[in-house]
């Protein structure tokens, strides 16, 4: 394929593939072109995963905290994204706010929709996490005369960190399989970009066949990792 331009890049994507003929079309030109959408894939997933751990850490501090109306309002809204489809959550991020007369582009609605859906997630993860710390920990801080914040940071996140490593990588890998969904609101990610391949090429084994190794790619050295920090995090226990 001579000049061929990438359908992984955002906005000019679907124009220029419709403009391929099937013939344009080798192995190579596929996967070249799923490895450039993969980036996309990888990008929502870090932004998705940073974001969902700021929002979630924030959410567990004031549930410690014991500020007013925290607790119901934090169950609130984990029982919110937790127990509504991610696919909902994206529509309402994308055309709900657009319906209010706030048009967003598609990587803003998807960002926000798997930054609040994987805050819901790690905050639970963390809360249980520092319920595992023994009771014991706490009344020795406070018997010390720590305030709250010291003794999350010298007695209680020391330990729930050993136990939440292991869990919080993992769960990276669900966060990655999620933004396949993206595709549904025009996110040109590996999944989007594999059925615009589709399309053009009428060769849905070979690029389906493609995708599902590379989400096997980025998902199995992150599942392996997670497993090796369990059992050394155990083995050190």
């Amino acid at each position: 394929m001579h000049g061929a331009a990438p359908v992984a890049e955002l906005g000019r994507a679907p124009v220029r593939l419709r403009a391929l003929s099937v013939v344009d079309f080798t192995l190579w030109d596929i996967v070249r072109n799923l490895l450039l959408a993969a980036r996309w894939t990888v990008v929502l997933s870090l932004i998705a995963f940073v974001g969902g751990a700021a929002v979630g850490l924030a959410i567990l501090v004031a549930r410690l905290a014991k500020l007013p109306a925290a607790e119901p309002l934090a169950v609130t809204y984990v029982q919110l994204f937790q127990g509504t489809p991610l696919l909902m959550q994206l529509f309402l991020a994308y055309f709900g706010l657009a319906l209010l007369g706030v048009r967003v582009s598609p990587w803003v609605a998807a960002s926000l929709a798997l930054t609040l859906y994987t805050s819901a997630f790690l905050t639970e993860i963390w809360r249980g996490c520092v319920n595992a710390v023994p009771k014991g920990q706490w009344e020795a801080g406070a018997a010390l005369a720590l305030s709250l914040s010291e003794q999350l940071r010298h007695v209680i996140a020391p330990q729930a960190l050993r136990i939440a490593v292991a869990p919080t990588v993992g769960f990276l890998v669900q966060v990655i399989k999620a933004t396949a969904l993206a595709s549904v609101i025009g996110f040109v990610e590996l999944t989007k970009a594999g059925t615009m391949i589709t399309n053009a090429t009428f060769r849905p084994f070979t690029v389906y066949a493609c995708i599902a190794l590379m989400y096997f790619a980025l998902c199995y050295p992150i599942s392996a990792w997670s497993r090796s920090l369990e059992r050394s995090l155990r083995a050190g226990h």
